[in-house]
């Protein structure tokens, strides 16, 4: 690289400077760290000072103070009179215009942002003054020295990750307040139905509850997204000296960084009623994975499909799974044969009359499931359990398709129910607690975790995905970002097992566009409005992997 970057200043030793600060320092650079708070100062292992003119001689200045553009500017405006005209200078900011820092400097060619997120990626902010060979620069710097990945981008609100990231964040937070679902139910939701490392509000002390509120803060005035809006929440828990791990204290409470067990306050109690039989109605994918967990939990289940020939149908695919987790050695020869022993194949509603729980996972249509409740309320003895697997449909609807809604409850399985550990419970104003406390302990029963939500589009997993979904549609739609760098920069940045284009492909761009349009026409939020760049993929018919083109052309692979 053209420029050595031998001596690196690093402003603002909080935990992102402290970091940075440390990392440098064990990559043999020589790092000047300035805060004018001792303690902070005393945070690294590194020669440090309160004022800026310790960084006369450095070749590289990255500011890491609080996401504040007048201080920040300030900062930019005072470091014009003290570094040599041919240091650059770097924002690590989240959310704020580089450009408008870049102006306060007093040579703007030389300022870009290292966004720095996760162990690994680094955005790499480029504005319209950045001179072309300061950006290549830091981009070998990030590569030889850190190790770290770095992605060229553009100066627009929150770039990529933070872009993504915190609308999703402050919309848990916003469930929490509301009193929606509980910060534990949120968190596990999220880890267990989406596989990521962290729950929101976890990742929201990580990152600082005051920083989150900052970043947010400066994402809205740019962006004017209501969903930018800092939660009131936030600002209330900062106020009582709730900052997250860095305090002891956020939505979680830590020792020594580590959470410690504060587990939400117990569900109110109620008597279960008792569950040994268990109808499954449905012959696809959904139902025969819920057959299969019902029945290797020691339940005897009768399932239900429309003909003979569906009934052999999810038979042999239930041998197919069973005999498969056999020749893996994770069942033993006589288990298999006692759990297909468990399971009963029908063809008429009839033969549901005397189990315990009926759970519905037919085709995601109101009009068929309402119908199929009505013959439920008909077929079923009284007080039999009625649930719905609906992913994205009003439970409600189902409940008051019977004479007996106290008895019909949400229980979302995800695909592939064998596997996925979530379950979430939807109670609508009409479930009886009873019924609550039954789908707990049989969902708990099944191995599987349970979580409770109210009855609202979406229910929490559906409800903070897709609108991250849509988000980055509208930013690869507005050529900020190609797919492959958006997945790159989720999964390096962030630590998600997939990126959204991958996962969408995954689930079905059909299925989301319509997951999407119900957020939308429940919530009347202008952000969960679908990118028409999405409906345009789902009207040409590439919806994903199952049409082996979605966002990607699988078919040249």
């Amino acid at each position: 690289m053209s420029r050595n970057f031998a001596r690196i200043g690093i402003v603002g030793l909080g935990t992102l400077g402290a970091g940075l600060a440390e990392a440098f320092a064990r990559a043999g650079v020589e790092v000047v760290g300035v805060d004018p708070d001792e303690a902070a100062r005393a945070r690294v292992n590194v020669p440090v000072a309160s004022g800026l003119d310790a960084l006369a001689d450095v070749d590289l200045v990255i500011e890491a103070v609080p996401e504040r553009l007048e201080l920040k500017q300030r900062i930019f405006a005072a470091l014009g009179d003290v570094v040599r005209p041919d240091t650059v200078l770097a924002t690590a900011a989240s959310a704020l215009s580089v450009t408008e820092l870049a102006v306060a400097a007093a040579h703007p060619h030389r300022v870009l942002g290292l966004q720095f997120t996760g162990d690994s990626l680094v955005e790499v902010v480029r504005t319209v003054f950045t001179d072309s060979d300061v950006v290549d620069d830091a981009v070998d710097l990030l590569t030889e020295r850190l190790g770290r990945n770095p992605l060229v981008v553009g100066d627009r609100p929150g770039r990529i990750t933070s872009s993504l990231l915190f609308a999703y964040l402050n919309q848990a937070v916003s469930f929490v307040e509301s009193g929606y679902a509980t910060r534990d139910d949120v968190d596990a939701a999220m880890r267990f139905g989406c596989g990521l490392p962290l729950g929101p509000l976890a990742v929201v002390d990580r990152i600082g509850l005051d920083t989150t509120f900052d970043v947010l803060t400066a994402l809205h005035a740019r962006s004017g997204d209501r969903r930018h809006a800092p939660a009131p929440l936030l600002k209330q828990m900062i106020a009582g000296g709730l900052r997250g791990v860095k305090s002891g204290r956020g939505f979680y409470t830590y020792a020594d960084g580590v959470a410690v067990s504060d587990a939400d306050a117990e569900r109110v109690s109620a008597d279960e009623r008792t569950v040994r039989t268990v109808g499954v109605v449905g012959s696809g994918t959904m139902a025969t994975g819920i057959v299969e967990v019902f029945a290797k939990a020691g339940y005897d289940v009768v399932f239900v499909t429309r003909s003979e020939e569906k009934s052999a149908g999810v038979l042999a695919a239930l041998t197919k799974s069973l005999d498969r987790a056999v020749s893996k050695g994770k069942l033993a020869g006589p288990d298999r044969d006692a759990v297909l022993g468990r399971v009963t194949g029908s063809a008429t509603h009839d033969d549901l009359s005397d189990v315990d729980l009926v759970v519905e996972a037919v085709v995601e249509d109101l009009a068929v499931k309402r119908e199929l409740f009505r013959t439920l309320d008909a077929v079923c003895k009284p007080g039999a359990v009625l649930a719905t697997t609906t992913s994205s449909l009003p439970v409600i609807e189902c409940a008051t398709a019977t004479k007996r809604p106290h008895d019909v409850v949400g229980l979302h399985f995800f695909n592939p129910a064998p596997v996925m550990k979530l379950v979430e419970i939807v109670s609508t104003v009409a479930t009886a607690p009873d019924v609550v406390a039954t789908a707990h302990a049989v969902t708990s029963s099944l191995g599987k975790h349970p979580v409770d939500c109210r009855d609202r589009a979406g229910f929490i997993v559906n409800a903070l995905l897709f609108p991250y979904l849509n988000d980055a549609i509208a930013m690869l739609d507005a050529h900020y970002a190609d797919a492959d760098e958006i997945d790159t920069a989720v999964t390096l940045g962030l630590g998600y097992p997939m990126g959204p284009f991958a996962l969408l492909d995954v689930v079905g761009l059909d299925v989301s566009l319509a997951i999407q349009k119900e957020l939308h026409a429940e919530f009347h939020e202008p952000g969960f409005e679908p990118v028409p760049l999405l409906s345009h993929l789902v009207a040409a018919g590439y919806l994903g992997r199952k049409t082996s083109r979605g966002f990607r052309d699988y078919a040249r692979k």
